[in-house]
């Protein structure tokens, strides 16, 4: 009797707990749920056209490429002239100091790598889209300097040099003959040498994307992604803004793009999608093959009493450190983010922030990210109290004549900034969301890979009250308010 008992007791508590598992599991019917479809939103590609009969004889320069583009194509330089591609002016931020509204292109703003672009333009122009900036008196409005080649060769042997003017060696003519759709060797010619050379700047960006199997991106590796196939051109202009020059959520290119917000067909899985970027169980480690540089601390340049090491110390750019393999940084983002202007007052005890991510555990519209993370020191004026834009390259440069007195006084005349004379070296970091090396599930990050003792996140440094698989999400835990939904 008594065992009749407890065995209709168990089974009521196992008929109860079946129905509350399937009260929630059912909670919001599997019909209603969008179905992930991502092919639905990856048009195929255009068509090729072989220009091989269409391109003249006798190509010499790349303005006469261009006038031969154009007498078929004659909107495509207007609207290659109307992006950040071109115009290197990015968006446009107030001033917190002043007021003043001013754009934070990678022209006039400061980075942590190469430190500053105008006061070497004629070195960094080898990366625009165009034919021979070299000083301000280029004309951006003359429609034949537009590069047409550097994003439509098809031969992978087209090379930029100082000015963006190509390389003695290329045979314009073939070249032009060749051009079509955009493929990573366009793209990664300047994306995955960002800093200077490959894997300097991007923890998720390098050379092993040109043609990388699927254990380093599964969109490019599996699936045979070109980058245009996520960067969806239309009128030339190319959707994708770094953090480093965007710091509203605009030109963002993103997962649910193509994928379902609640692409998992698992609950567990999918509730964590409003806490959690996919990025961040995605692209469990950046870096994956070729090393990215961590640190750069450009105080010890100069130096000849250092062996040279390209990984280690040059003594143009100073000592570095770099990683592979490596675990992001994980922080919250809303998709907006804070920028050191050029010119702003700094606190040379602090670590000066380049850029920062913004958002919190108590903003909805924020999400758990990874994060590379650039820290290096670099030169600011002691005087003033603001950061340095020394001109590395060329007649004066720090590079040819090892003198940062001489280099910082004509890199500050190229910006427009005063210069006391007086200079010191201060650390700074620089943030990086990272979108890319993406793996399939099989390895993405797991359960205990995030929650338990031997979870990679920090869920104090987060925010929360400890790991929200014991404690609550953090609606549960009270971090998300009422006033803030």
């Amino acid at each position: 009797m008594n065992l009749a008992k407890l065995a209709a007791g168990v089974a009521l508590v196992a008929l109860l707990s079946g129905l509350a598992w399937a009260a929630w599991r059912f909670a919001s019917p599997v019909e209603s749920r969008p179905t992930d479809q991502p092919w639905r939103h990856v048009p195929p590609p255009a068509r090729h056209v072989d220009h091989a009969s269409l391109i003249p004889d006798g190509l010499k320069t790349g303005p006469d490429v261009t006038k031969a583009c154009l007498s078929c194509h004659p909107n495509a330089a207007k609207e290659v002239m109307a992006t950040n591609h071109w115009t290197w002016a990015g968006h446009r931020v107030r001033d917190p100091q002043t007021g003043e509204v001013r754009s934070i292109g990678k022209l006039n703003v400061i980075n942590n790598f190469c430190i500053a672009a105008l006061p070497n333009i004629k070195a960094c122009s080898a990366c625009h889209a165009g034919y021979g900036w070299e000083d301000p008196a280029f004309d951006f409005s003359r429609e034949e300097n537009v590069d047409c080649l550097v994003c439509h060769d098809r031969t992978n042997t087209y090379q930029k040099g100082l000015a963006g003017i190509p390389t003695a060696d290329v045979d314009l003519t073939a070249v032009a003959r060749s051009v079509g759709r955009p493929t990573r060797l366009n793209c990664g010619q300047c994306h995955f040498k960002g800093g200077g050379a490959d894997a300097v700047k991007h923890g998720d960006l390098d050379g092993t994307m040109y043609f990388p199997p699927e254990r380093i991106d599964v969109h490019m590796g599996r699936l045979r992604f070109e980058c245009v196939d996520c960067h969806q051109a239309k009128d030339h202009r190319i959707p994708g803004c770094a953090m480093s020059v965007c710091t509203e959520k605009v030109d963002r290119v993103s997962c649910t793009d193509c994928h379902s917000d609640r692409p998992h067909g698992d609950d567990r899985l999918d509730f964590h999608t409003a806490t959690v970027a996919c990025q961040t169980c995605h692209i469990p480690k950046m870096a994956i093959d070729a090393p990215t540089k961590m640190y750069w601390d450009w105080s010890a340049a100069g130096r000849d009493d250092i062996p040279e090491d390209p990984h280690v110390y040059l003594k143009k750019k100073g000592r570095f450190v770099y990683a592979q393999d490596v675990v992001p940084e994980y922080y919250w983002y809303n998709g907006r983010s804070q920028r050191y202007l050029t010119g702003e007052k700094i606190d040379p005890a602090k670590v000066v922030l380049i850029n920062r991510p913004l958002g919190g555990p108590g903003d909805p519209a924020a999400k758990i990210w990874p994060f590379k993370v650039h820290r290096g020191r670099q030169i600011y004026d002691r005087k003033y109290e603001y950061l340095l834009t020394p001109r590395t390259w060329g007649p004066g440069g720090f590079w040819t004549e090892f003198d940062w007195d001489k280099a910082c006084r004509l890199g500050s005349q190229d910006m427009g900034l005063p210069y006391s004379g007086e200079y010191g070296f201060v650390d700074t970091e620089m943030y990086w969301p990272l979108s890319h090396m993406v793996q399939a599930k099989e390895q993405a990050l797991q359960c205990a890979d995030c929650h338990g003792p031997e979870g990679r996140l920090d869920w104090g440094a987060l925010g929360y009250p400890g790991d929200p698989m014991y404690r609550g999400d953090r609606r549960a835990a009270g971090l998300l308010t009422p006033n803030r939904r």
